[in-house]
């Protein structure tokens, strides 16, 4: 994902207008043969998180037992429906993210910020790895209070971890989940369709100490 770099937020008077289209989106999963899009099966929960490029972090997540559906798209900036072109100009204030889609009875909400806060490295600020500016910023969007107090918990317990090996302070963001954006259909699934793909998300290699399975 080689965008022009920009690692400055833009301001709402300076992003980009959009369009109202939405981004049409593949009916199902490429590989968990689920719905990408609304509405999605009785009982599931949705977690949505950035942690730098959108390809190798949805695989993550759809390795994860007990997710039934991931997609990719664009969160957190003022542009309504982007494109991908559009995000990496920086002139959007998106970041680059992955919608989960999870069964709560077989994969807890904490358990995937374990898979989250492992997967990157989330000191890094408006960049992972060589992949610089504001779309690949890490970020938590909570989309209830409990997620809320979940991602605050693991923040703190994994910014202990990451301080006694001496990396610095998190930069990842909490916030309130806002509207979004799918991107186009030929990011969806990326490394599935292209396995050999760039994917260039690299954790601390510490782990996370928060986030059990339920037993099953």
């Amino acid at each position: 994902m080689f965008g022009i770099a920009k690692a400055q937020m833009v301001t709402p008077e300076k992003a980009l207008p959009g369009r109202d289209e939405p981004i049409p989106v593949p009916p199902r999963h490429e590989v968990l043969d689920a719905p990408l899009a609304p509405p999605y099966a009785d009982g599931a929960e949705i977690a949505e998180f950035a942690l730098g490029c959108f390809w190798g972090a949805e695989r993550k997540f759809w390795e994860t037992p007990g997710v039934l559906s991931t997609s990719v798209g664009y969160e957190g900036g003022h542009t309504p429906n982007p494109t991908y072109e559009e995000v990496c100009s920086g002139l959007t204030g998106h970041t680059e993210t992955v919608r989960v889609v999870y069964d709560p009875s077989k994969v807890s909400y904490e358990e995937l910020l374990r898979v989250f806060w492992e997967a990157h490295d989330p000191t890094q600020g408006m960049r992972q790895g060589n992949d610089v500016g504001t779309q690949y910023r890490s970020a938590v969007f909570y989309r209830t209070d409990l997620q809320r107090k979940a991602a605050e918990a693991s923040r703190d317990a994994y910014q202990k971890v990451l301080t006694a090996a001496g990396h610095g302070g998190i930069t990842t963001d909490l916030t309130p989940a806002t509207d979004f954006y799918f991107a186009e259909p030929y990011h969806q699934q990326y490394l599935h369709k292209v396995p050999n793909g760039y994917c260039g998300l690299g954790g601390t290699g510490l782990s996370c100490p928060i986030g059990v399975a339920p037993a099953e």
